[in-house]
């Protein structure tokens, strides 16, 4: 089932209660933290802090890198003001 933020629904579908809130979930971490969350209408994976304690949201690129054998798929951390407008 997909999922999607409050903030996501406030602005496209106000009438959807959304399934979390981004706020709620950063505000209960400390910087350099992240949880995972994904949000199909903002399209990201995380929730996180940086270490100015600023929200960011992991979004992914669409690449796929490799470490240590393995491979993962790329995200860039955005600044929740950048994503959610």
């Amino acid at each position: 089932m997909a999922e999607f933020s409050n903030q996501w629904a406030q602005i496209n579908d106000p009438e959807f209660p959304g399934d979390f809130d981004i706020l709620e979930i950063a505000g209960k971490l400390e910087p350099n933290h992240y949880v995972p969350a994904i949000c199909e209408g903002f399209g990201f994976v995380a929730i996180g802090k940086d270490a100015e304690n600023k929200i960011m949201l992991a979004m992914p690129t669409g690449d796929v890198e490799e470490e240590d054998g393995q491979t993962y798929d790329a995200i860039k951390w955005e600044a929740y003001e950048d994503v959610v407008k």
